[in-house]
């Protein structure tokens, strides 16, 4: 007979918040204009793995700068953290950058401004399950037309 074996949980896997997030990355623009990248971090203090989520050039960042300012003040931060001339990634929560994600991912092929400024008001009035939700199926395999139909769904 074999005996059974206990296995006890360490106490760092517990905490979600240090396993995954995510963090905002500046590139400089021409003049005081930016542009950002967002990716999705895994591992301890969210720097052992990275994974690009959106780009959005210093055009389509000036669209969602709103966004952006919102999602920054949320994760705890400053708005002027958002400077061109920026060298280090802003840290996000999870839930900011899902919605973040959302946002930019859903916005970018947009580019008239009311229908971007419709785009992300119908995101933040999202609860915070529906935008999980909506982001495992634009990241997911068919992620082109499920961003369609987020934009579809959004604009009715």
């Amino acid at each position: 007979m074999s005996a059974v074996k206990r296995f006890r949980a360490a106490s760092h896997l517990a905490l979600v918040e240090g396993v995954r997030g995510f963090r905002l990355v500046v590139t400089p623009g021409r003049g005081e204009t930016f542009g950002v990248t967002l990716e999705e971090t895994f591992g301890e203090n969210g720097g052992a793995m990275t994974t690009p989520v959106s780009i959005a050039t210093p055009v389509q960042a000036g669209r969602v700068v709103d966004a952006l300012f919102v999602a920054v003040r949320k994760a705890g931060h400053q708005p002027s953290v958002l400077a061109f001339k920026r060298k280090a990634p802003i840290r996000l929560g999870e839930a900011e950058g899902v919605r973040l994600a959302l946002i930019l991912l859903a916005t970018q092929p947009i580019a008239k401004h009311e229908r971007v400024r419709a785009l992300v008001a119908g995101i933040n009035a999202m609860s915070v399950e529906e935008t999980y939700y909506w982001y495992s199926k634009c990241m997911g395999l068919d992620g082109n037309r499920a961003r369609k139909a987020l934009r579809t769904l959004l604009a009715d």
